[in-house]
């Protein structure tokens, strides 16, 4: 018995069915990654509200969870715990909201940089790397850090090289 889920990928649909984040652990080529999309996403949409998150689908599980106008779907083997898996995108959402403040469809298409930085922090190959929100939003804010002073050195490069130039 396998001690841990493997997730085999992650998708993040807006209600329209447009994705907003993919990550892959698996290996997909890519036209079956566009296959896996179309067919998940008129799945999980065609779902009703009251119905369990929880999708049988070619031999393994989709679990799902839909935030706002996001759904956070996350596809497992079909022995592997989907409660666990609840909570690890209740978890996900947790860090991108407390990130965001209240993380919304838009953050997610402006900053998708920083929503798959927070997803690498959160699994790495498709298992759950980081429990702790706290450690996440430490290493995130140091992230950040070092974005900022990579822009800040920049600009002062640029400025210095604008001033010789004259």
């Amino acid at each position: 018995m396998q001690a841990w889920n493997k997730i085999h990928f992650v998708l993040l649909l807006s209600r329209q069915g447009k994705v907003r984040l993919t990550k892959w652990y698996s290996p997909y080529a890519q036209k079956e990654r566009s296959k896996v999309i179309r067919e998940l996403s008129g799945v999980i949409l065609a779902r009703g509200p009251k119905l369990c998150n929880f999708v049988e689908w070619r031999g393994f599980k989709v679990v799902y969870r839909r935030y706002a106008s996001l759904y956070f779907c996350m596809c497992i083997d079909a022995e592997d715990n989907e409660l666990e898996v609840l909570e690890i995108i209740h978890h996900f959402v947790e860090i991108l909201d407390r990130y965001f403040g209240s993380v919304c469809e838009l953050d997610l298409i402006f900053n998708f940089h920083k929503a798959y930085y927070i997803l690498d922090e959160i699994l790495i190959a498709g298992e759950l790397q980081e429990s702790s929100k706290k450690a996440v939003a430490r290493i995130i804010a140091a992230q950040d850090s070092l974005v900022d002073t990579a822009k800040e050195q920049a600009s002062s490069l640029s400025n210095m090289i604008a001033q010789a130039t004259k």
